[in-house]
């Protein structure tokens, strides 16, 4: 030979391969020097939800390790959270009283402006402090919007609501909303409404892809939704992926700082995309079912719990998310901080 690469089996008399990606493999520190993909607490968010009223934590029954929080608790979750280093907290208030319009929901005394105050006091700027914006756990119906007299959601008089809504977090001291009802212009109108009030650092996570989803069951007991029926007509139909390439592109050009896919695991194949297609970061939601189905097989016994939890973080990051959301953001910063 008089150059370029030897063939495999060179030096070995032909018998096995000379190159043996195995070495790399031989102990956990070998392997930790040569890991690809990492997982880091500042890049987990933790979801959290506050019961208005609520005197003690309310146990999710299908979420096991989650409650609704008092509001007491939420702050001191939100001290923990900063404590361990995650990235953020996104508050989901669970109103006592619901309406057609969703009133709470713009409502400066309601219970996810109220939250959001508390937890801004307890971690400043110590945690990104962010709230879900949207309309459904605040009406009657459980839509993610107002209502025509025919029963559909009426898009622009829902950018409306979404506006306001921005607004009264932002006055309560939130660093990022999260527009989640798949409205068309909900980016452009939050960001009007934001900067128009003088909110211009605000940041906006945009739900850009989020689908009609089974997963969402148990989130929706968590909230206590009143929705009948389901949300297909404004959330993305699973089969479709240039759609949600679609949609994401808008909220980039609307102005989202971040945008969301959701779920995630489901969904591996747009968080690589999205990934690929975008410059801002991407965020994926590991969902409340993708929760239960880990902790309801671990409980049975039929998989090793933790490392499942870690397998599918990791899988999220690796496909390409910069940030998830997680109900394990706080167990698993913790078991990161003892590595």
């Amino acid at each position: 030979m008089t150059g370029g690469r030897a063939p495999l089996g060179a030096g070995t008399g032909g018998a096995f391969p000379a190159v043996r990606p195995r070495r790399l493999r031989t102990t956990p520190a070998m392997r930790r020097l040569v890991a690809e993909t990492r997982l880091h607490p500042s890049e987990l968010v933790l979801p959290v939800f506050v019961k208005e009223g609520a005197a003690e934590p309310i146990p999710v029954s299908s979420m096991p390790g989650v409650v609704q929080h008092t509001r007491d608790g939420l702050r001191r979750a939100a001290a923990e959270a900063a404590e361990l280093g995650l990235g953020g907290i996104m508050v989901f208030g669970v109103p006592l009283h619901r309406d057609a319009t969703g009133s709470g929901a713009t409502d400066p005394d309601g219970i996810l402006a109220v939250a959001v105050r508390d937890v801004v006091a307890e971690v400043g700027d110590d945690l990104v402090v962010m709230a879900d914006l949207c309309l459904d756990e605040f009406t009657d119906h459980g839509h993610c919007g107002v209502l025509t007299p025919d029963g559909r959601v009426d898009n622009d008089a829902t950018l409306v609501r979404y506006a306001r809504m921005g607004t009264v977090l932002a006055e309560a001291g939130v660093h990022m909303v999260g527009p989640s009802g798949m409205m068309d212009g909900q980016v452009a109108a939050v960001r009007a409404g934001l900067d128009a009030a003088g909110h211009v650092d605000v940041g906006i996570l945009a739900y850009a892809a989020k689908y009609a989803s089974g997963f969402y069951g148990p989130f929706r007991e968590a909230v206590e939704s009143a929705l009948e029926g389901d949300r297909r007509t404004y959330q993305q139909d699973p089969a479709n992926a240039r759609e949600a390439l679609r949609e994401v592109s808008l909220d980039v050009a609307e102005g989202a700082d971040l945008i969301m896919v959701k779920p995630a695991m489901a969904y591996l194949d747009l968080v690589a995309r999205v990934s690929a297609d975008v410059e801002v970061p991407v965020a994926a939601y590991q969902v409340s079912g993708e929760y239960a189905m880990v902790e309801a097989a671990a409980a049975k016994g039929w998989i090793d719990r933790d490392r499942v939890v870690m397998e599918t973080l990791t899988s999220i990051r690796r496909a390409g998310a910069a940030i998830v959301l997680t109900y394990w953001a706080a167990e698993v910063a913790g078991w990161l901080g003892r590595r």
